[in-house]
């Protein structure tokens, strides 16, 4: 629960950006990696160059390949590399700005000559039984894609798969392609994370109905967070997606166009998804308080009955235990049978009503 407060609403570093001038490199964020790794796919149909480099000089050579090239940076402390391949790229000092600040929404910027795209990626943290996420940015070129990401590891082993194996039309496509397959390969892996959280929701519902605890309130409040930090991530990359498709960049072709349709719809087929939980988890709540409310009416229901019923028994037990000189029935042989009789009909008489009434 902690650390999703501090995905939400933390950022370490950000203090130190407070009164720079605007384009100042200050990396903002948590450090998730030791070191810096660089690796550099770089392919067209028939060749394919894959390597993991020291130096970030080596990759300049790439910018002016006709091939297609895949620049991955994983680790974004060391801020002297993005500037130099920043630098060397030609990418504007507030687009380096935003990479380094890992708090971003998702969003789309359009420079000409490229364009610059903030994602979303989110796991499920299974031991700590949370979901995180982490900022990963795309900067789609002529001949080339370059990603930064916070940490070492991700989801688009698949594509590195299908480059390696030439599955599909990756190999015979450009850059824009592949920009397409790193977006696919996020939007995509949502679905787990939805499904995951849908098993929960169900299971949850189900204790709700039966014996709910203070223990499912504190999930209900999890899953309540886990909704605003999924909603907080994946609502603007509908934006980002309609960019890209509508959008008149010629780094964009018109079959990749088609493609980016098919993330737009899996967007919004997770939004809807995403909207769904929202609601249902809104509406724990008032099963839970409902669910407490009726537990609490049954016990006080018991015990009223309860009450009620010894309410005559104490009242003729008073009676008859006041022991006053001059009571006639102080000297009766069958006084105290009579009186226990009495007491036993009271309650007979109060149960067969309490039947009736349908509150027993």
């Amino acid at each position: 629960m902690v650390s999703l407060r501090r995905n939400l609403f933390k950022r370490p570093g950000v203090r130190k950006k407070v009164g720079l001038p605007p384009g100042t490199l200050v990396h903002i964020g948590e450090k998730k990696a030791e070191k810096t790794k660089i690796t550099v796919i770089d392919y067209d149909q028939k060749d394919l160059q894959q390597k993991e480099i020291e130096k970030i000089e080596e990759c300049f050579v790439y910018k002016e390949k006709p091939t297609t090239t895949w620049i991955n940076i994983d680790g974004l402390h060391q801020v002297d590399i993005i500037e130099r391949i920043g630098a060397h790229f030609d990418i504007h000092p507030l687009v380096l700005e935003d990479i380094l600040h890992t708090a971003q929404r998702p969003k789309i910027e359009d420079f000409g000559d490229y364009i610059f795209t903030v994602l979303r990626m989110i796991y499920y943290d299974q031991e700590e039984d949370e979901i995180v996420g982490e900022q990963v940015s795309l900067i789609l070129g002529p001949n080339y894609v370059i990603s930064f990401q916070e940490r070492e590891g991700d989801v688009f082993n698949p594509i590195r798969e299908r480059i390696r194996s030439a599955k599909g039309r990756i190999r015979k496509a450009g850059a824009d392609y592949l920009a397409y397959c790193l977006l696919d390969a996020v939007v995509d892996h949502y679905f787990p994370i939805l499904e995951n959280l849908g098993e929960k929701i169900e299971s949850l519902e189900e204790e709700l109905v039966t014996y709910p605890t203070p223990e499912t309130l504190q999930m209900i409040h999890k899953l309540k967070r886990n909704m605003i930090f999924l909603r907080k991530s994946v609502w603007p990359l509908r934006e980002v997606i309609s960019g890209l498709e509508r959008g008149e960049s010629p780094l964009i072709t018109e079959p990749t166009g088609i493609y980016l349709r098919d993330v737009y719809d899996h967007t919004i087929q997770v939004i809807e998804t995403i909207e769904t939980f929202r609601d249902m988890v809104s509406g724990m709540f008032d099963i839970y308080l409902s669910s407490v409310s009726n537990r609490m009416n049954e016990v006080m229901k018991v015990l009223t009955i309860i009450a009620t019923i010894f309410i005559p028994l104490t009242f003729i037990a008073g009676i008859y235990g006041m022991n006053f000189k001059y009571m006639p029935e102080l000297e009766w042989a069958l006084g105290y049978p009579l009186a226990l009789l009495a007491m036993i009909f009271v309650v007979a008489v109060m149960l067969i009503y309490f039947r009736r009434k349908k509150w027993l």
